[in-house]
């Protein structure tokens, strides 16, 4: 029996290597365990919990969130910024992937979506960064690695859900992750740059004739101001109305949700079709969202009634070096565990258990949230189950291999863990702006 939570987690571990669906895998366990450590009664708690996760409010901001993406990749929003920032752009050495980066950052800030972003702009610039001469790495490494920074880009959802499991304001979290969000847009660009100045043959500059002949554009200036000016709308209306303590930031999804709705009727890309489509997509992909939630909170039940957390504490409290070095430990953890998990997993079943231990070791709370989150992120990147990667190559032109799309997102998997590191060194970098405003 003293050894029965490090048998469920084993369990757990292999049934989902085998494939088996998460939410009905971490279910299944958490019963079965549940029963032979508790007996019948362990059905007087379960629900009690579970009502308990299905009536807190700052998780209505999910499917706000959701609805919110959703409706804006229908109404194109991803074209127009993709084809505006390649007119800004695009005539300088490595232009065509500055502009995939900065639209990965909009979009990231507008509509916080990894799939969405990946596959709009797989469609939209892989062909033409193929056509123009780019390196097959380099423009399928740059398109995973810019759609991935909604993860960590406010308005995000996995910072929600972070907030909601560690106990910290998720506007909190918003404002903490502005600072390490940008960091590491410009460290993408940063790279691009480098690499485009030492290897121009990787990604060549394009003349405006050919991008006006791509994109059929006439007035260069208008078109770039029409397609920045709604997300930037929208990222004001939502991060502003959150740093400025107007809304809460389940209310300020609701602001986003509806302004993502009056962006695409006014945008004239709004009608009945589309709405269900976007409704459809949003209750999908909130139902896949809360049932793994449902099926987590059992297994942290369980786990941490048979005494799963201590044997865990335990563990890592003989690692050497002290805090530090547990804080390497935990974060190592976390990054192995995202080359066969999706973050969602990972946050609902791993981060319960390792985040009272960071706590109890004295790390602001905020600042390793937002370690978590940079974390994370890498889940989309690393083979062999990066969902990023399957994006892409599903949408990608018949030439471009899947060893290609791995080896290309090598280098943004070492940028990501140098963003991570320096903010690791620099704490302030996610807590100064909270303290700011606060102040």
């Amino acid at each position: 029996m003293e050894y029965l939570p490090a048998w469920m987690f084993l369990a757990l571990t292999i049934l989902l290597l085998l494939g088996f669906p998460v939410a009905f895998t971490l279910l299944g366990t958490s019963l079965l365990f549940g029963l032979i450590g508790f007996g019948w009664d362990f059905f007087n708690l379960l629900p009690l919990r579970i009502w308990g996760i299905m009536t807190n409010f700052t998780l209505v901001a999910v499917p706000l969130f959701i609805f919110m993406g959703v409706m804006l990749e229908r109404s194109k929003l991803a074209k127009d910024l993709l084809e505006a920032m390649s007119l800004l752009f695009g005539k300088r050495q490595g232009g065509l992937a500055i502009s995939v980066v900065v639209v990965g950052g909009l979009l990231g800030a507008s509509t916080g979506i990894v799939g969405a972003t990946v596959v709009t702009m797989g469609l939209l610039a892989l062909p033409t960064m193929i056509r123009h001469g780019y390196q097959h790495e380099l423009a399928t490494g740059t398109i995973v690695a810019s759609g991935t920074l909604g993860q960590i880009i406010p308005p995000s959802i996995v910072l929600v859900l972070l907030g909601d499991i560690i106990g910290v304001s998720v506007g909190d979290l918003f404002m903490g992750a502005v600072i390490p969000g940008l960091l590491l847009l410009l460290f993408y660009m940063a790279y691009v740059l480098i690499i485009s100045f030492i290897k121009p043959s990787l990604a060549p500059p394009l003349p405006f004739e050919k991008l006006n002949k791509d994109f059929n554009i006439n007035s260069k200036w208008t078109y770039i101001f029409k397609a920045l000016f709604p997300p930037l709308v929208l990222m004001v209306a939502v991060l502003g109305s959150i740093f400025a303590g107007i809304a809460s930031p389940t209310e300020a999804a609701g602001v986003g949700a509806f302004g993502a709705l009056v962006l695409a009727i006014v945008n004239r890309r709004f009608n009945l079709q589309i709405l269900k489509e976007t409704m459809l997509t949003t209750t999908h992909l909130t139902s896949m969202v809360f049932i793994i939630l449902v099926g987590a909170t059992a297994f942290g039940l369980v786990f941490r009634g048979l005494g799963g957390d201590m044997i865990v504490r335990d563990f890592i409290s003989h690692i050497p070096f002290g805090r530090w070095g547990i804080l390497v430990t935990v974060m190592a953890i976390i990054f192995v565990l995202g080359f066969f998990l999706d973050f969602i997993e990972i946050t609902f079943i791993h981060i319960p258990v390792l985040a009272p231990i960071m706590k109890s070791m004295g790390f602001d709370p905020v600042w390793f949230a937002i370690l978590f989150a940079l974390n994370l992120q890498t889940s989309f990147l690393t083979p062999p189950f990066g969902f990023a990667l399957f994006y892409l190559k599903g949408v990608s032109p018949p030439g471009i291999r899947t060893e290609e799309i791995y080896k290309g997102v090598i280098p943004f998997v070492l940028i990501q863990l140098l963003a991570l590191v320096t903010v690791a060194l620099f704490p302030s970098l996610a807590t100064w702006l909270p303290a700011f405003m606060k102040r």
